[in-house]
C-alpha cells in the first residue's frame, strides 16, 4: 500500500486500513483527487485477507465538511468528452463504500456536513468522539443533496428527523446523533482512534465470509419485504453450510477452542 496519496494520509493500523481525510486547509473537502485515492487503496486491499476493515477519519476540527463547491462548480462547466464530473464520481466511490465486502468504520471527530455526513452514512459503523457534530447544511448553501442526504438519511434516523435536520441547516452533537440511530457509540475525544482499533481488531476475530454476507443481507433487506428477505437469509444458510468457516467454527465450540477462520 503506498503512502504517496496527496488527498488521504493511508497506514495499517493492526488488522485495519485507516485512511484519514488530509486537505485540511480545506475542512477535509471531498475533492476529485480524495475520491481516487479513496477508491485506489480500498480495491488494492479488498482481497487482502489480512484486513479486517476500512476505517475513514479526519482530524480533530472536521472529518469533512462536505464536498469541494468549487471543484463542483468548475467540473459542471467543463464539457470535455468522457471526463466524468466531482458528483459522478461521489456517486460511484460511495456506493463502492456502501457495498464494500468488508465492514466500513467511520471515526468522527470535528465537523461532518453535507457530504461529509453523507460519506459518514455510506459506513457500516459510526464511532464519533464528543467534539463531534454533525449536520446537512445543504439548504444553507442553496443546494439539494446529491449523495445520501435526502434519500439516505430518513432510513437511518427517521423521516421526520431527517427533514428537521435538512430543512434547518442545524448541526447536532454526536450525542444526539447517538439517540437518533446514526451513531453506533460516542467517546472521549482522546479515546476515539483506541477505541476503534479495538473494535477492528474484535472483527479480525470473525468469519470474514460471515461478515460480508450478513452485510449483503442486511443492505438488501431495506428495499424488500420480509419474506423475501427471510428467503434470502435461509438460502445464504444453506449455501454457507458447505463452507469451510461454518465447519471450522462449530469445530472450535466443539473443541473448545478459538476459531481460526479463513474467509471462505
Amino acid at each position: 500500500m503506498s503512502n504517496t496519496y496527496e488527498a488521504i494520509i493511508a497506514e495499517r493500523r493492526g488488522s485495519g486500513v485507516w485512511l484519514t481525510l488530509n486537505r485540511p486547509q480545506g475542512m477535509n473537502a471531498i475533492s476529485s483527487k480524495m475520491l481516487d485515492e479513496i477508491e485506489m487503496v480500498a480495491n488494492e486491499v479488498k482481497q487482502d485477507d489480512s484486513v479486517a476493515a476500512i476505517v475513514l477519519t479526519g482530524n480533530e476540527k472536521a472529518f469533512c465538511a462536505g464536498a469541494d463547491l468549487k471543484e463542483i462548480l468548475n467540473s459542471l462547466h467543463d464539457d470535455t468528452p468522457g471526463r466524468k464530473d466531482v458528483l459522478e464520481r461521489i456517486s460511484e466511490v460511495f456506493h463502492l463504500l456502501r457495498n464494500y465486502p468488508k465492514p466500513v468504520i467511520a471515526a468522527v471527530s470535528g465537523l461532518a456536513l453535507a457530504g461529509g455526513l453523507e460519506l459518514v452514512m455510506c459506513c457500516d459503523i459510526v464511532f464519533a468522539s464528543d467534539t463531534a457534530k454533525m449536520g446537512d447544511a445543504h439548504s444553507n448553501f442553496g443546494i439539494t443533496p446529491g449523495a445520501g442526504g435526502a434519500a439516505v438519511l430518513p432510513r437511518k434516523i427517521g423521516l421526520n428527523r431527517a427533514k428537521y435536520l435538512m430543512f434547518t441547516g442545524d448541526f447536532i452533537t454526536a450525542e444526539e446523533m447517538e439517540r437518533y440511530g446514526l451513531v453506533n457509540k460516542v467517546f472521549p475525544a482522546g479515546m476515539l482512534a483506541e477505541e476503534t482499533e479495538a473494535f477492528v481488531e474484535r472483527l479480525a476475530g470473525k468469519s470474514p465470509l460471515v461478515l460480508r454476507k450478513m452485510k449483503e443481507i442486511a443492505n438488501a433487506s431495506l428495499d424488500k419485504d420480509q419474506d423475501s428477505s427471510l428467503q434470502e437469509e435461509l438460502l445464504c444458510l444453506r449455501h454457507h453450510t458447505r463452507s469451510y468457516d461454518l465447519n471450522e467454527g462449530l469445530a472450535a465450540f466443539n473443541g473448545k477452542r478459538k476459531p481460526e477462520f479463513k474467509g471462505y
